[in-house]
């Protein structure tokens, strides 16, 4: 086997490539465009079927260095908190709430079912947590993480393996069922976006003109600003995060920088009246849906597909019990539970994109029925703040208990 190593720069040079190749299948396949179905997503999975396809008849394994998909995770995190007002906050205080609530009966529902598949499938039942909340709800890095210590509690050789490639598998279905659960809900129950709602079409953040130009439009100024602020955002983050870690918590970077975001855009203009802040331009807007889109496509053109042909069974198997689920769960609960109105089906997008796969893919989700339907900016503010931040904690404990049994 030829491992071919991909460099940094091409990397990031390739992710934007796949972006637009997904743009051009979207235009030409009915139905990503009609499922929402998000432009790196469309794009980034043609070209891991093509790495795989290299892999089976060439035998040589593509391997990207996506060492600044990191960053450009960090910087749209970022931009998230310094959009997120405490007013609008406090007014999705009662959804924050109960988005909360349904997603931590999910996690423990997750682990049931995953619990129920290595039972069927006759695996070590610390497995569960692996085809359960670690490597679904949690992610690659929550997967890896726990994947040795899973196999040192049960003596599974294949533990770590088994979590990635659930990861890997769940990260494209999340991409592949918001849209169309998003277009389900939107046409029967004849859903649309209100029409007071003041917001950019750009991943749906709230907009208002401030000194991009006098039309709005973006400016290498205002472009130049959004990125200092992001930066002091991820500076200021980095350091909270040293601090933290020092007192045994270990959190993700981009939550502290989310926070400290959140923190520095409810505190900053007030003091600094005349300072111009950068929370709600077209400028921060741009940035963030340019992140957000490199990273997505590059962790989606980097999947190793053959992993999860080479496990098979099992791993396919649960998931497809994790994914009906999924799906019965945010239909049954989370629409109704959430309001039963257009931003609660853009939510259900969301939820199926971070429940299965990572929060960035949900919302890549959201942005795809926003784009599509119409602005909700409060569902792009709440739903991070639950995946991102409060997931995170809360998945620790569950996971160690599961364990524990």
């Amino acid at each position: 086997m030829i491992v071919v190593e991909v460099p940094a720069f091409i990397a990031v040079t390739l992710g934007i490539i796949v972006y637009f190749l997904g743009a051009f299948l979207n235009r030409k396949v009915a139905f990503f465009r009609d499922f929402n179905i998000p432009e790196p997503v469309s794009g980034g999975i043609a070209v891991a079927l093509a790495t795989w396809g290299l892999y089976a008849w060439a035998g040589r394994q593509i391997e990207f260095d996506l060492s600044v998909r990191d960053y450009l995770l960090v910087v749209f995190f970022s931009t998230i908190g310094l959009n997120a007002k405490i007013t609008d906050l406090m007014r999705g205080g009662r959804l924050l709430v109960v988005l909360l609530g349904l997603t931590l009966t999910f996690m423990v529902l997750q682990n049931l079912v995953g619990l129920a598949g290595v039972i069927v499938f006759d695996l070590p039942t610390p497995v569960a947590v692996l085809l359960g909340s670690a490597a679904l709800i949690g992610g690659h890095g929550t997967a890896i993480a726990w994947g040795p210590q899973i196999q040192e509690v049960s003596g599974f050789a294949a533990a770590n393996e088994i979590g990635i490639a659930a990861a890997t598998l769940g990260l494209v279905l999340a991409a592949l069922i918001g849209g169309p659960i998003a277009k389900g809900l939107i046409d029967r129950h004849k859903l649309s976006a209100p029409e007071d709602e003041d917001t950019d079409p750009i991943v749906g953040l709230e907009y208002h003109e401030q000194e991009d130009t006098a039309a709005g439009n973006v400016t290498h100024v205002g472009l130049m600003r959004a990125m200092l602020t992001v930066h002091i955002a991820i500076l200021l983050g980095y350091l909270t995060n040293e601090v933290v870690a020092g007192f045994g918590l270990k959190l993700p970077l981009f939550v502290p920088c989310l926070l400290i975001g959140i923190v520095m855009t409810n505190t900053v203009p007030y003091v600094f009246k005349k300072l111009v802040w950068t929370s709600g331009s077209r400028s921060l807007a741009v940035v963030s849906e340019f992140c957000l889109s490199v990273f997505l496509a590059m962790s989606l053109m980097s999947m190793q597909l053959w992993t999860l042909a080479e496990l098979g069974g099992p791993v396919l198997g649960v998931l497809a019990m994790q994914v009906a689920m999924t799906v019965t769960f945010i239909v049954v609960l989370v629409f109704p539970l959430t309001g039963r109105n257009y931003q609660a089906s853009v939510l259900s997008a969301g939820f199926a994109g971070f429940a299965l796969g990572a929060t960035p893919t949900a919302i890549a989700n959201m942005s795809s029925v926003t784009k599509r339907y119409g602005p909700a900016p409060l569902a792009f503010i709440i739903l991070p703040l639950v995946s991102a931040f409060f997931v995170d904690l809360a998945n620790a404990f569950i996971i160690r208990y599961f364990v524990g049994l």
